[in-house]
């Protein structure tokens, strides 16, 4: 169960919160999406004269219906990709357990995918691995949802498996007593999280004396007590169809997805409802915590119970966080002034209640007292004195545009939906921008004043030390993955195997407009016509590891830093407001971006090139950022992680190779502003530059703007190298990394490869890799997980880059199951050089690779991603379809093949992050 803090404008890149910490930072390991009148007045009047609906214009209005047994649909169409999104949401999470039993609803989503009366959990698995697409679920508070994106061809697939599983579950104890297992591996991988310990305990007081007060994801000891008489009375009271939303996203005609729908789900019957439990937390008295943990920085932070996504006054309290999360808010002023190393506030929102996080970064072994006192300081003024009603009115106009913007995704729209109806109560995500609207400065200072107070506050350090310690009986959790393969031979119903029968290329994509500026800069167009927005992203091709002169090291990092403080013409503060006044989201550096809506492009494309093209890169922020760069640096070079990382690099490279080449304190210490403007000149090319533009725009209009914005940007001196040299092929090693704060052993296996992007092998090692560790059909899962319980998640990678290729295995296991899982890997890769693949395999493999195809292009971003991927590696446009139609001819014997020339598994590196020396 991933901590959900439903946002519906989280396109801020620049905004540090307690999530992009834990991300952007690397702070903790992953489980489980981070985000002035004048001008922008001209875009909200756009969305505002469209009735509050910015795709009405776009796209066909959204089609409601409510089934005779009380299933809620929704059916909206997104014709960006030939692709749907379903989210099945019942009303019903970790809040509604048994006394007790805080995991019941999380056990249960699993047991939702290990079969039916009709369907066999192999027979799933199977449907799951010949579909392709994103199959996952996940347990909160108060929802449990189910949802899947793929193909369009396949939603009656779909729509069928969900309905059988809302009725036909079968729950045997046999099934029952194996996925125990398997949640309980769950738990024991996400104790080691600290910022997990530190919302444990957050939930716990915050919510005290209520099911709030526990984690949804549950312990081993619920989950131990837990048998299927409990399971089945759960689901049989729980899941019926009238507590129950489907919401479907994508390329679909309405009325005849409707009629699919009636066909799957009419003939199942509704059923009473047991009552909700009471939800009355007790007030919250001011508390001081202090916690051990292996985070390279420490935080201080402070925490306030917050009104619920269900509470009349959410969307107050959602635009007084973005307030206190802004850029150009006091509380991140505290990291150009050179006061915290991260500053900024994250509203965690469920639905009966929330908490909001502010919290400040210091380096490891600095008293945090300092930092927290700053912080108390800027949240006693936005108490006493509020916050700018114009940062009021930014935080509106951006949570207006968003409603744009969730087009350009066809499962950010399904899930911007199921937010809407099934987390806030709501009948569209049009309401919640309503409620936005009607928002005033005076009603987020009243709520400021009222919640923020040091008499209700939760206090906390989060201390860098040696004695974290991981907790025992909770988990941090994510999104599920059930990618346990099928039986071989399994046998489908007749409507499956029919639709699943063929193995076809998929059509390929529409190739880009492609132009190339006089001064080298090569520009790429998608026109998108499902919103009215557009979005750029931009990619300068660099390699610090090359490009950083001897003795400069960090100078990549802290080039790319500077830019947030603006351009020679706008100052840092000045840059985020015409963004603000605009409601658009940029960023600039090496990789840059723009998010615009239609009518601004012009306006963000000149703030964008303005920043990109002459950035200020000012001394006073050079000083600072120096200095928070190299403290922050000391705290990393000691952390676990960072040693496990390191320990990965040296067994695949040779001690002289470029890649083990890094910053540390001193060599950033020893940097110089005019190191910085001489790694700009020498890096920063227009003749090594690729921008994607997608969205509401044409090719023509497109070059026009970007030749105007970009066209004067000129090149200095020779390109540099930025392709690192072929490697030499690695050799068998073993390094372990102690880390006192997991409860698991994160195991990797690694080796260098001799082939490159263009080397053809690559499609039969893809296709080989699907069958071993990354599809539904995968042989890791099953021998790691599914025959032996040693490890809840288990894959492997084939990276194949332009000269550098490596083969990675990873797995998390207990320490005393590490060693069994080890070979039971080892046995898995050598059997892929040593047999041929079946026929069952290949075919599902092959399979899941194409149908996964059009998934790409299901978002603005998968989009721009996979272009700028070809750019960065040399391959024409059109490699997508020679893709397709490459992997449709791979034969098991290619596959055998390529695994017994690129793959040694006598040469695999055994890396291990754990809390115990082996």
């Amino acid at each position: 169960m991933a901590i959900r803090a439903v946002k519906w404008a989280e396109r801020r890149p620049t905004v540090r919160s307690i999530r992009t910490v834990m991300l952007s930072e690397k702070l903790c390991p992953p489980a489980a999406h981070a985000r002035c009148r004048g001008a922008a007045k001209a875009a909200l009047a756009v969305l505002l004269s469209l009735g509050t609906s910015g795709i009405a214009m776009a796209q066909q209005a959204p089609l409601r219906a409510t089934l005779d047994n009380g299933l809620r649909v929704v059916i909206v169409p997104d014709h960006l990709a030939p692709v749907v999104s379903t989210e099945i949401n019942y009303l019903v999470g970790s809040s509604d357990a048994p006394d007790g039993f805080p995991g019941t609803a999380h056990a249960l989503e699993h047991m939702m995918f290990r079969g039916t009366k009709g369907l066999s959990g192999d027979a799933l698995d199977a449907i799951g691995a010949r579909v392709g697409g994103d199959n996952n679920a996940d347990t909160t508070e108060d929802v449990t949802q189910y949802f899947y994106t793929a193909p369009i061809e396949d939603l009656g697939i779909l729509l069928r498996v969900e309905a059988d599983r809302m009725r036909n579950l079968t729950l045997s104890d046999a099934d029952w007593s194996t996925e125990r297992g398997a949640i309980e591996q769950e738990v024991s991988r996400d104790l080691s999280s600290p910022i997990y310990r530190y919302t444990a305990q957050l939930r716990g007081i915050m919510f005290a004396g209520t099911p709030y007060a526990h984690d949804a994801l549950g312990t081993r000891p619920s989950f131990d007590r837990t048998d299927t008489k409990l399971l089945h009375s759960f689901y049989d009271s729980w899941y019926a169809p009238n507590n129950a939303i489907l919401v479907i996203v994508g390329d679909v005609n309405p009325q005849a997805t409707l009629s699919q729908v009636r066909a799957a789900f009419d003939g199942i019957a509704r059923r009473p409802l047991p009552p909700r439990p009471a939800f009355s937390p007790e007030p919250v008295t001011a508390k001081t915590l202090s916690l051990d943990t292996d985070l390279p920085i420490g935080l201080a932070t402070m925490a306030w119970r917050m009104p619920g996504l269900r509470a009349q006054d959410f969307a107050v309290a959602d635009i007084l966080s973005d307030v206190l999360g802004s850029n150009r808010y006091a509380l991140y002023g505290l990291v150009p002034q050179g006061r915290a190393l991260t500053a900024g506030f994250d509203y965690i929102a469920t639905p009966q209640a929330s908490f909001g996080v502010a919290l400040a970064g210091f380096p490891k072994g600095a008293d945090p007292k300092p930092f927290m006192e700053s912080m108390r300081v800027v949240i006693a003024d936005a108490r006493a004195h509020g916050v700018p009603a114009d940062l009021v009115e930014a935080a509106k106009r951006r949570e207006v545009a968003q409603l744009e913007f969730n087009a350009n995704s066809i499962s950010g729209q399904a899930s911007a939906w199921s937010q809407a109806l099934a987390f806030s109560g709501l009948s569209s995500p049009q309401d919640v921008i309503r409620a936005y609207q009607a928002v005033t400065p005076a009603q987020v200072n009243a709520l400021a004043a009222r919640l923020l107070t040091p008499e209700t506050a939760i206090t906390a350090n989060l201390i860098p030390s040696e004695r974290n310690a991981p907790m025992g009986a909770g988990g941090f959790g994510g999104s599920e993955s059930f990618s346990k393969p099928p039986a071989a031979g399994t046998k489908l119903p007749d409507w499956a195997s029919a639709a699943l029968a063929r193995l076809a290329v998929p059509t390929p994509p529409a190739t880009p407009a492609a132009f190339t500026l006089p001064n080298g800069l090569r520009l790429l167009v998608l026109p998108e016509h499902v919103s009215h927005t557009i979005q750029l992203f931009g990619s300068i091709r660099q390699n610090a590891n090359l490009e950083e002169p001897k003795g400069k090291e960090g100078v990549a990092s802290l080039t790319d830093a500077l830019f947030e403080y603006g351009s020679t013409s706008r100052d840092r503060l000045a840059l985020a407001k015409a963004l603000d006044d605009i409601a658009a989201d940029e960023n600039a550096g090496a990789n840059f971006a723009l998010g615009v809506l239609t009518p601004d492009f012009d306006k963000g494309l000149a703030i964008l090139s303005d920043n990109e093209l002459h950035p200020a890169f000012p001394g006073q922020a050079f000083a600072i950022l120096q200095r928070q760069a190299a403290m922050s640096r000391a705290g990393v070079m000691q952390s676990p992680d960072y040693r496990f990382r390191r320990s990965e690099l040296r067994a695949l490279n040779v001690p002289s190779d470029p890649a083990l080449r890094e910053a540390t304190p001193e060599s950033i210490a020893h940097l110089t502003l005019d190191d910085v403007h001489a790694f700009y000149t020498h890096a920063f090319r227009p003749d090594l530059t690729t921008i994607v533009v997608v969205g509401d725009t044409t090719p023509e209009a497109a070059h026009a703007a970007i030749l105007k914005a970009f066209g004067g940007w000129t090149a200095n001196g020779p390109k540099p190298l930025v392709d690192s040299p072929p490697r030499p092929d690695s050799r068998a090693s073993k390094a372990d990394t102690p880390d006192p704060g997991r409860s698991q052993d994160d195991v990797t296996l690694a080796e260098t490869m001799g082939l490159t992007v263009s080397n053809p092998d690559r499609y039969a090692l893809q296709v080989g890799n699907e069958v071993l560790g990354e599809g539904f059909t995968s042989r890791l899962l099953q021998d790691l997980r599914v025959r032996t319980g040693y490890a809840y998640f288990a894959g492997s990678s084939a990276q194949i880059g332009r000269t550098r290729s490596a083969f990675v295995v990873n797995f998390g296991a207990d320490p005393d199951k590490a060693g069994a899982a080890t070979k039971a890997a080892i046995r898995d890769v050598s059997a892929m050089r040593d047999t041929m693949v079946t026929d069952d395999e290949l075919v599902q493999a092959k399979a899941g690779l194409l149908r996964r195809m059009p998934l790409q292009r299901a978002s603005f971003a998968g989009l721009a991603g996979l272009y700028l991927r070809l750019a960065d590696l040399g391959e024409p446009l059109d490699t997508p379809a020679h893709s397709a139609q490459a992997i449709y001819a791979v034969t098991a014997a290619d596959v055998q093949t390529a695994f017994r020339t690129w793959v040694r598994p006598a040469d695999l590196a055994e890396l291990i992050l754990g809390p115990q020396s082996h």
